[in-house]
């Protein structure tokens, strides 16, 4: 695998774990500041699969955040190349409004440690191999994606239903796999949860990174199945 493109919106919102994830893969990786200026490479071609991390602004806030409209375009063009591409919490809303689906207000403001249940599809996709059935995230949100027309509901929950989907090569995830210790304590550094929340991070941690890096890594192995397949057509 050639190289790993993760995009930006936010100082506070980085790749966080999964640069370890992705090193331990043998995969490169390249970091876009985009709320520092950077803008996304012309060429999609440069890279085997698209990561979009989260910030707390809105997709539909293009006027405010002129990169938003740039980073739409690049997500479209990577998905139409069958790029994989990955998009956590407002990255998965970014994937969503690039492919013609709504962002709006979430029918309850999560923030905290969750549970999600896979739905059907989701247990047989990919890129939940290996997990279980339900999974405790962390969430911040306050705004939710529908599915894009043709797209497949992967996750689900009783507070927010729409927590996972896919789209092509495409995957939006509304809660965040990439926290580390450090994050959250800047994260929830006003809420009087903070220390309940690095309390629950604590017994959790193992198996919450464990999930995590599986996600991680049936991801790339996306990409890797997607970069053989491109080398066979050019060799016929």
């Amino acid at each position: 695998m050639k190289k790993a493109l993760i995009l930006t919106h936010i100082r506070s919102e980085g790749p966080g774990t999964l640069v370890d994830f992705f090193e331990r893969a043998g995969a490169g990786h390249q970091t876009v500041k985009l709320y520092d200026g950077d803008n996304p490479p012309v060429d999609v071609g440069c890279y085997d699969a698209i990561v979009s991390m989260g910030g707390p602004m809105s997709v539909n806030d293009e006027d405010k955040y002129p990169f938003l409209g740039k980073e739409k375009a690049f997500l479209r063009e990577a998905i139409d190349n069958n790029l994989p591409v990955l998009g956590i919490c407002l990255g998965a809303q970014m994937i969503a409004k690039a492919c013609g689906a709504s962002v709006k207000k979430s029918p309850e403001k999560e923030i905290g440690w969750k549970s999600v249940s896979m739905t059907d599809l989701g247990r047989r996709d990919t890129l939940f191999q290996g997990l279980p059935k339900t999974l405790t995230v962390f969430q911040w949100h306050e705004e939710s994606f529908e599915i894009p027309d043709g797209g497949s509901l992967l996750a689900t929950s009783g507070e927010c239903p729409n927590q996972a989907f896919r789209y092509r090569n495409a995957y939006g995830l509304q809660f965040h796999i990439e926290v580390t210790p450090e994050m959250l304590l800047e994260w929830m550094e006003p809420f009087p949860e903070r220390s309940e929340m690095i309390r629950t991070f604590e017994k959790i941690e193992s198996d919450f990174y464990s999930q995590a890096g599986t996600i991680c890594t049936n991801f790339l192995r996306l990409a890797a199945i997607r970069k053989s397949m491109d080398g066979q057509r050019s060799k016929k």
